[in-house]
């Protein structure tokens, strides 16, 4: 993987209509000077179909990980992508992938990067789910266990869900997203400038 001297973010999208708003999020990462990679589970590319994303951003997903490692010393996807990227961004973070990364499974690209991911760099997660997901009450037990590993919890919102209800659940606007990675990436910067 080819290097250069701009900040490096890697993003995870999970199965959440949220993932919907993955174009836009690439373009303010981008717009900051951001380098952007992005990693999805099958179940975000349901939401990614229609996606207008720029042509030189790939989404890199389980088949394209299998496809790179056919014998031993080919390169393993998910390794390498932990070794280039200087903050980890799930957004969203859905429940099913909560509880997978907080109970250690890593059955997909997106909980394998999670659980590879070097604890000396800063891994964002913005959960994302209906109302009724977000206040059973294995949720909180799950956010809290990944934020004593270390990782920045961007809270969700409370507002009018995709189905309908009304209710806290909704994944952090984009520019919430960006510039709590800006932060993680330079705890000092001041963010006035930040581009829209």
């Amino acid at each position: 993987m080819a290097s250069s001297s701009r900040k490096r973010v890697l993003v995870g999208c999970t199965g959440s209509v949220a993932t919907i708003k993955l174009p836009q999020l690439v373009e303010m990462l981008r717009q900051n000077n951001l380098e952007v990679r992005v990693v999805v589970t099958e179940r975000a590319k349901h939401f990614l179909k229609d996606a207008q994303l720029p042509s030189d951003i790939q989404v890199l997903s389980d088949t394209v990980e299998w496809a790179a490692w056919q014998d031993r010393g080919d390169p393993v996807l998910h390794i390498d992508l932990v070794k280039w990227a200087d903050v980890f961004v799930i957004a969203p973070l859905d429940a099913n992938t909560l509880g997978k990364i907080a109970s250690g499974i890593c059955d997909n690209i997106v909980t394998c990067v999670a659980r590879a991911w070097d604890p000396s760099k800063s891994l964002l997660f913005c959960p994302a789910m209906n109302t009724r997901m977000w206040e059973h009450p294995v949720t909180m037990p799950q956010v809290s266990l990944l934020k004593s590993w270390g990782y920045k919890e961007v809270h969700c919102v409370s507002k009018t869900l995709m189905c309908g209800d009304v209710g806290m659940g909704a994944m952090a606007e984009v520019d919430t997203i960006v510039r709590s990675t800006l932060r993680a990436l330079n705890p000092w910067m001041d963010q006035s400038d930040l581009c829209p």
